[in-house]
């Protein structure tokens, strides 16, 4: 009978074992924490909401301190004539919603490094260099001689304008038009002046003379205000014209 005993106690032993596995079985789960609604896919924002490109223009009014430039009789120097001429182009285009940045605001010398760096850093859609002469009628426009190159990449300084030149002869061509309707004179030429082969924008001279009697055009010093007003005005429409189809490079 031992053997009897001792199979109902490996009986007894396994059926203890058997409820002590179940009863873990039976202690409750930890509760699942609630799933996270699903991110929603980021919708494309629309032209509207994406941010706009800066239109710039610098005006670089040319000589000054003790570069006098070019003497205009009576007393009358360059230097002072564009001073005069950019500080007007600034109020006008400002009216106008258009921002400036001047290379310089009084009379002080100022290397064309630094005129050309003042430019370049503010990245404009426009530059205009401004000049003025005793020679002449009208205004003369003037942009870089250098040759256009298909990129802007590794130039060097001194030739840096180079891959802006076909942007600069559409700006002188708007400006060209614009003084053309305003009845002022124009001559348009090339020419490698400082600091204009190492700006790095649509770039043009503009070099203001007298206007000589004509038969549409009456005599007028390079000082006449109404005959200054003429030609910001043009400027200025020829600018707005430029901003309206300018895309920045």
């Amino acid at each position: 009978m031992r053997w009897i005993e001792a199979a109902a106690l490996v009986v007894a032993v396994a059926m203890a074992g058997y409820a002590h596995s179940s009863s873990f079985s039976q202690i409750p789960q930890a509760p699942q924490l609630p799933q996270a609604p699903p991110i929603p896919p980021m919708s494309t924002p629309t032209a509207s909401a994406q941010i706009q490109q800066r239109f710039l223009v610098v005006v670089d009014a040319a000589h000054g301190g003790n570069d006098i430039g070019a003497r205009i009789g009576n007393g009358v120097l360059e230097k002072d004539i564009t001073l005069g001429l950019s500080a007007r182009l600034r109020s006008t285009l400002r009216a106008h919603g258009i921002e400036v940045v001047m290379t310089r605001q009084t009379d002080v010398s100022m290397p064309p490094l630094n005129r050309a760096e003042t430019a370049n850093h503010a990245q404009a859609a426009a530059c205009l260099v401004i000049h003025a002469t005793a020679t002449g009628s009208g205004v003369h426009l003037f942009t870089s001689a250098l040759g256009p190159t298909a990129t802007a990449r590794f130039l060097p300084w001194q030739t840096a304008q180079s891959a802006w030149v076909t942007q600069s002869l559409k700006l002188e061509s708007e400006i060209d038009s614009a003084l053309a309707h305003a009845e002022i004179p124009v001559s348009l030429g090339r020419a490698s002046v400082e600091p204009m082969d190492s700006m790095t924008c649509p770039e043009v001279a503009v070099e203001m003379a007298p206007l000589v009697g004509g038969h549409v055009t009456e005599v007028r010093a390079i000082t006449d205000a109404s005959y200054q007003k003429s030609v910001v005005d043009a400027i200025t429409a020829a600018l707005e014209q430029w901003r309206s189809d300018w895309k920045q490079p």
